[in-house]
């Protein structure tokens, strides 16, 4: 007999023999486990299936229906007014600014000699 044969008594590649043994019942075992789970989800979705069918497609409301109420502003009810809006005019009135003239645009930006103060 070559080396390459099991000799009795020898430890299997994986493991002793009660290693495997417990690996094999393991897997079983989850094997088991997810087989009763998914019975367990085809279960609960037929009945599911069966309630919803069973069940009143379109059930009839139990009050009478009323108009529509109408919105109310809490604030007002409390006593409190906004502000008055602005009209356009008022807006444009308050953002228009004069133009500066001609000769303080020579200078506005530059600052030349007479800017500095002399030492």
């Amino acid at each position: 007999m070559g080396r390459s044969a099991l000799r009795i008594g020898q430890p299997l590649a994986g493991g002793t023999k009660a290693e495997s043994n417990q690996r094999l019942q393991i897997g079983l075992f989850g094997l088991g486990s997810m087989v009763l789970l998914i019975g367990l989800a085809t279960i609960i979705g037929n009945q599911a299936d069966l309630t919803q069918e069973s069940s009143v497609p379109q059930a009839a409301p139990t009050t009478e229906p009323t108009e529509a109420a109408t919105q109310r502003d809490p604030l007002a009810d409390a006593g409190i007014v906004p502000l008055p809006v602005e009209t356009p005019d008022a807006a444009q009135e308050a953002t228009v600014v004069e133009d500066l003239p001609d000769s303080a645009m020579d200078g506005a930006g530059a600052s030349g000699p007479e800017d500095t103060p002399n030492p």
